[in-house]
């Protein structure tokens, strides 16, 4: 149960220096929410929890493809907001169309015959 904690706030101090150094510096925050932290800890955990390295690479395989659809979000988000198109609602359109991408990945890795 102690790990779990620890996996919790571990996560927690990224997200949240993360959105404290956006107040300030929206560069070094994109800069840090863009390094694979959020991959590097599920890698440490994962192999930590099972000793397992294939996990890991499965994991691995599986967050390369699906980064792919997720750009999708950091486009359309701003380019949304650009428009003037509020906030909320520029953030649901990115959700959807990213999730729609998501699943467009999933079925294309899937006729492809790879398992992610």
């Amino acid at each position: 149960m102690w790990q779990l904690a620890v996996k919790v706030i571990d996560t927690a101090i990224v997200v949240v220096a993360i959105s404290e150094i956006a107040k300030r510096n929206s560069l070094w925050a994109g800069l840090l929410a863009s390094l694979p932290l959020t991959s590097l800890l599920a890698f440490v955990w994962i192999y930590l929890d099972s000793g397992n390295a294939d996990h890991v690479a499965a994991l691995s395989r599986s967050i390369f493809w699906l980064v792919l659809p997720s750009l999708l979000l950091f486009l359309l988000l701003p380019w949304l907001l650009r428009l003037g198109i509020g906030f909320w609602l520029s953030l649901a359109i990115s959700c959807i169309a990213t999730a729609g991408a998501y699943f467009a990945m999933l079925r294309l890795l899937e006729r492809l015959g790879m398992q992610t």
